[in-house]
Protein backbone atom coordinates (compact mmCIF):
# COMPACT_ATOMS: atom_id res chain seq x y z
CA UNK A 1 0.00 0.00 0.00
CA UNK A 2 1.50 3.10 -1.10
CA UNK A 3 2.51 5.85 1.52
CA UNK A 4 -0.84 8.80 -0.63
CA UNK A 5 -3.40 5.86 0.44
CA UNK A 6 -1.94 5.16 3.77
CA UNK A 7 -3.00 8.99 4.44
CA UNK A 8 -5.83 9.31 2.55
CA UNK A 9 -7.49 6.02 4.55
CA UNK A 10 -6.19 7.67 8.11
CA UNK A 11 -7.57 11.28 7.35
CA UNK A 12 -11.14 11.04 9.04
CA UNK A 13 -8.95 10.01 12.00
CA UNK A 14 -7.08 12.55 11.70
CA UNK A 15 -7.00 16.32 13.09
CA UNK A 16 -7.69 17.81 9.77
CA UNK A 17 -10.73 15.26 8.88
CA UNK A 18 -12.55 16.00 12.61
CA UNK A 19 -12.36 19.34 11.45
CA UNK A 20 -14.14 18.55 8.27
CA UNK A 21 -16.85 16.65 10.00
CA UNK A 22 -17.36 19.01 12.64
CA UNK A 23 -17.92 21.75 9.84
CA UNK A 24 -19.95 19.37 7.85
CA UNK A 25 -21.89 18.87 10.98
CA UNK A 26 -22.34 22.12 11.69
CA UNK A 27 -23.38 22.98 8.63
CA UNK A 28 -26.41 21.23 8.46
CA UNK A 29 -27.75 23.77 11.45
CA UNK A 30 -28.17 25.74 8.59
CA UNK A 31 -31.21 23.88 7.25
CA UNK A 32 -32.51 23.12 10.53
CA UNK A 33 -32.38 26.64 11.34
CA UNK A 34 -34.15 27.25 8.09
CA UNK A 35 -36.71 24.60 9.16
CA UNK A 36 -37.48 25.88 12.72
CA UNK A 37 -38.34 29.36 11.10
CA UNK A 38 -40.83 28.04 8.76
CA UNK A 39 -41.78 25.91 11.64
CA UNK A 40 -42.55 28.55 13.33
CA UNK A 41 -44.10 31.11 10.98
CA UNK A 42 -46.77 28.21 9.77
CA UNK A 43 -47.13 27.90 13.30
CA UNK A 44 -46.43 23.61 13.12
CA UNK A 45 -45.75 22.37 16.35
CA UNK A 46 -44.94 18.63 14.97
CA UNK A 47 -42.06 20.36 12.49
CA UNK A 48 -41.21 22.67 15.38
CA UNK A 49 -40.41 19.63 17.40
CA UNK A 50 -38.69 17.52 14.53
CA UNK A 51 -36.46 20.91 13.91
CA UNK A 52 -35.16 20.95 17.92
CA UNK A 53 -34.90 16.91 17.46
CA UNK A 54 -32.52 17.00 14.70
CA UNK A 55 -30.63 20.29 16.47
CA UNK A 56 -29.99 18.01 19.49
CA UNK A 57 -29.18 15.26 16.74
CA UNK A 58 -26.27 17.64 15.35
CA UNK A 59 -25.43 18.84 18.57
CA UNK A 60 -24.91 15.93 19.86
CA UNK A 61 -22.46 15.16 16.88
CA UNK A 62 -20.31 18.14 17.28
CA UNK A 63 -19.89 16.97 20.63
CA UNK A 64 -18.81 13.27 20.29
CA UNK A 65 -16.04 14.48 17.33
CA UNK A 66 -14.79 17.63 19.23
CA UNK A 67 -14.18 14.28 22.19
CA UNK A 68 -12.50 12.28 19.83
CA UNK A 69 -10.32 15.63 18.48
CA UNK A 70 -9.50 15.61 22.26
CA UNK A 71 -8.55 12.25 22.27
CA UNK A 72 -6.31 12.33 19.14
CA UNK A 73 -3.93 14.82 21.22
CA UNK A 74 -0.96 15.11 19.20
CA UNK A 75 -1.09 11.36 17.64
CA UNK A 76 -2.25 12.90 14.42
CA UNK A 77 -1.96 10.29 11.74
CA UNK A 78 -0.99 12.56 8.85
CA UNK A 79 1.63 14.26 10.66
CA UNK A 80 3.80 11.13 11.11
Amino acid sequence: MSSITKKAKGFKKSKSGMYLSIGTTAFGAVSVIKQARTARQDHDTLKLIDAAVSAAAIITGVALLYRELKRLGDDDVLLG
